[in-house]
């Protein structure tokens, strides 16, 4: 794997629609493996989660957090998505550590593939089953440029806040440690218990649903 280097750093003062407000030191990258515009929000003290992390104590909170237009913008309630963004942001800040926003829509496959299979979830197929009949795999993110960025930003280990245990085993493979696997909170609506509900059976995600009545 190439190494990849910080190319630019600004700061970004954020403000979400529920009024939350924190400051991202917002990093881009040069030679990442997929040539895609990645991005890493430094939030709350990061630095100092470096250095302690290096040092041998707590390693930074880090979230890989996939691009999705329709719920981290448009407050779609066909997933969690813009939830577990918003609470990435908070946790983040208030820990010390990264907020990776990756170009990675739809599991990979991209926004019109995403809402086409939107429509097939419409007729019945599940979230994995709809990326299936459209010719995609069930999920074709790839990891390895989040690897890349933590790396240059000096974090190789790393606490992982995601479901996703396939996170793990892709920055584990990179050369990512992470120290501890922390799950998001479930942000259940009625418009994706069924999603939610595939993504802990099928593919293992930390989701706690509540018990049906």
């Amino acid at each position: 794997m190439d190494k990849a280097k910080v190319r630019q750093q600004v700061t970004v003062p954020l403000r979400f629609s529920d009024g939350y407000t924190t400051t991202a030191r917002v990093m881009t990258f040069d030679n990442l493996v997929d040539g895609k515009e990645h991005i890493a929000l430094g939030l709350g003290d990061w630095q100092r989660a470096l250095t302690k992390s290096a040092a041998g104590g707590r390693a930074p909170l880090v979230r890989p957090h996939s691009e999705c237009l329709t719920g981290d913008v448009f407050g779609s309630q066909r997933c969690d998505c813009g939830p577990q963004l918003r609470e990435a942001a908070e946790r983040i800040t208030d820990q010390g550590g990264f907020l990776l926003y990756l170009r990675q829509e739809g599991r990979g496959i991209g926004l019109y593939a995403k809402l086409d299979a939107y429509a097939l979830q419409d007729a019945g197929l599940d979230t994995y089953e709809a990326n299936v009949a459209l010719g995609h795999g069930e999920d074709e993110r790839d990891y390895t440029a989040a690897a890349q960025m933590l790396l240059a930003l000096g974090a190789d280990r790393v606490r992982l806040l995601s479901n996703n245990p396939d996170k793990a085993v892709q920055l584990e493979s990179c050369g990512i440690e992470v120290a501890q696997r922390i799950p998001t909170g479930v942000h259940m609506s009625a418009a994706n218990v069924r999603y939610l509900a595939t993504k802990a059976t099928h593919t293992a995600h930390t989701i706690e649903l509540p018990l049906a009545e």
